[in-house]
């Protein structure tokens, strides 16, 4: 648990995040920000059907990025987990989506990390590698 607390820490302190996934051949990367730590797991969110959702459905591998004076790569699986509970974490813990997501997240997609190798970096050295 303690790894996954620090990749969580860092991925909300850095406030934005990068998610890379594949159409076809073509690499896709954009800005996200709701995260969620959950049961143990990381979770991040995706809003209805969308690009990203589809894509992740086809191809469930994915890389997230995210930096604050050092830099964090996440290589991983996206899971879909759309327990209403797992909704509600997330609307609760940022409120602001509440009108967009529904009461219990219902407008969004919650994908957990699976299989996740973070790696952080500080210029071009490896700091640190953790699997979870």
């Amino acid at each position: 648990m303690e790894k996954i607390q620090k990749v969580f820490d860092f991925l909300q302190d850095a406030g934005t995040f990068y998610l890379a996934t594949v159409e076809g051949d073509q690499p896709r990367v954009r800005p996200y920000g709701a995260m969620l730590l959950f049961e143990g797991k990381i979770y991040i969110m995706a809003f209805g059907q969308t690009h990203a959702t589809h894509q992740i459905a086809a191809n469930p591998k994915a890389e997230i990025c995210a930096f604050k004076g050092q830099t964090l790569r996440i290589e991983c699986k996206l899971v879909e987990d759309n327990r209403p509970e797992v909704g509600h974490a997330l609307v609760e813990k940022m409120p602001v989506l509440k009108p967009a997501l529904g009461e219990n997240g219902e407008n969004g997609v919650m994908y957990y990390l699976k299989d996740a190798t973070a790696t952080f970096f500080k210029m071009m050295e490896t700091v640190e590698t953790v699997e979870f």
